[in-house]
């Protein structure tokens, strides 16, 4: 089986090497949502930082929305002013740079209370920064990848992403976490073993994402004044919002039924670990474990969805996909032993990956050529203008109930209104 991308179409007629380092951004900028957002810094804020599990996915829950919201409010700005400007590495480098920065921030997040703030601030930064990268990055997918290969290359890439995450998760384990003797060993008093992970991601994200700036052909600049760029983009941006409703249905539909069930898996990224650390007590070296099986479910079901996508459609996709964590998702609730937390783990994994590489692939089909970073950017606020719903609702359903299986029972629902909103949609042909 030939893995290798067929560029032959690809608007800009990159090489293969151009979208293959493409693709290895992914590896470059997984774990950052992997081990900072999901596992390991968010389960040490939800038990060494905060007064208790409940607490601590509060606080946890309450940053993530503000990053969101964030998100939700710039990224369409920034998209429609960077397609007058045309080119898009040098917005991704900027918020690449904000993201390993805070990562390797918490270093300095001692295990005290007293240092919750920080931990707060630098996850609300850096979510913020790799959310506004995904903008620009997943703008170049179209410019680079003929159509008919838009799945393929979507899934890869993600299939990449998740082997990057568990690439850095098992590091992190073997050389740092692990009780039965770490190749690295650091003061556990402190936490070392596991703040450590936080410039690990940092410098991982630096040394891996630059096949991108080096080999990946960008967009070619336009002469245009930075304020003539911020006016015309505005108006573009106004002019496209206006028009959704009316001559861009489609998008329109999509966009929405997306920004339910991303809701719905941004809140299961961001509890994840928190969950497993709070219900069924596992440790961070139990989490990591846990991690690394979910991280290789989900880069194969990337893959192995990414032929679907292309011969069935991204629609089709994202239904078999979003029903898949339905069943799962419902079913995880119910489970009593870390076993079967774990098995429904994986399944749920599996349905995560091509949920995601779907998705991208359908808003590329989707955008017009002229406006792909703009419309990127609506595909960001989508993701992100009801981010705070998901975590809210948990963190509040927590606290009232006292139980975290309650407060995680949100999270399917999601899944049902995102499928029901998209089963109407028509997916344009490839």
């Amino acid at each position: 089986m030939n893995l290798a991308p067929d560029i032959s179409e690809s608007p800009l007629r990159v090489g293969r090497r151009a979208v293959l380092s493409w693709c290895f951004y992914d590896w470059a900028n997984s774990p950052y949502p992997t081990v900072v957002v999901t596992f390991v810094i968010a389960a040490y804020f939800t038990t060494a930082l905060s007064a208790d599990p409940e607490t601590g996915t509060a606080l946890w829950g309450a940053a993530l929305s503000i990053s969101g919201l964030a998100v939700a409010l710039t990224a369409p700005v920034l998209g429609a002013v960077a397609d007058q400007a045309g080119r898009r590495k040098p917005w991704i480098a900027g918020f690449a740079a904000i993201t390993a920065l805070s990562a390797m921030g918490f270093w300095w997040v001692k295990p005290d209370p007293s240092y919750a703030m920080l931990a707060l601030i630098l996850v609300v930064l850096g979510n913020s920064a790799f959310e506004l990268g995904q903008v620009f990055y997943n703008a170049m997918l179209p410019e680079i990848a003929a159509r008919a290969r838009l799945g393929r290359i979507s899934g890869w890439a993600w299939g990449l992403g998740y082997a990057g995450g568990l690439a850095c998760l098992v590091l992190v384990l073997v050389l740092f976490v692990n009780e039965d003797g770490a190749l690295v060993p650091l003061d556990r008093n402190s936490a070392e073993h596991v703040r450590i992970a936080g410039p690990f991601v940092g410098l991982w994200f630096v040394l891996f994402a630059l096949p991108l700036f080096l080999y990946t052909p960008d967009a070619a600049p336009r002469r245009i004044a930075p304020g003539r760029a911020i006016t015309a983009g505005l108006g573009s941006l106004w002019a496209t919002l206006r028009s959704l409703p009316r001559q861009q249905g489609s998008i329109g539909r999509f966009l929405l039924a997306r920004m339910i069930y991303t809701d719905g898996l941004n809140t299961l990224f961001a509890f994840g670990g928190v969950y497993a650390a709070g219900t069924f007590a596992m440790s961070f070296q139990d989490i990591l474990l846990f991690g690394i099986l979910l991280n290789v479910a989900a880069g194969l079901g990337a893959v192995v969805f990414s032929w679907a996508d292309d011969r069935i459609g991204a629609k089709r996709t994202i239904v078999i996909s979003l029903s898949g964590l339905i069943g799962a998702g419902t079913a995880i609730l119910t489970v009593e032993s870390q076993t079967a937390f774990t098995v429904l783990g994986c399944i749920i994994g599996v349905f995560i990956g091509p949920a995601q590489s779907a998705s991208r692939s359908m808003m590329a089909r989707l955008a017009p050529a002229q406006s792909r970073a703009e419309l990127f950017g609506l595909y960001a606020l989508s993701g992100k203008a009801t981010a705070f719903a998901g975590p809210a609702l948990v963190a509040s359903i927590t606290l009232l109930a006292g139980s975290q299986r309650v407060g995680m029972a949100v999270i399917p629902v999601f899944f049902v209104v995102g499928l029901i909103l998209l089963l109407p949609l028509r997916e344009p042909a490839s």
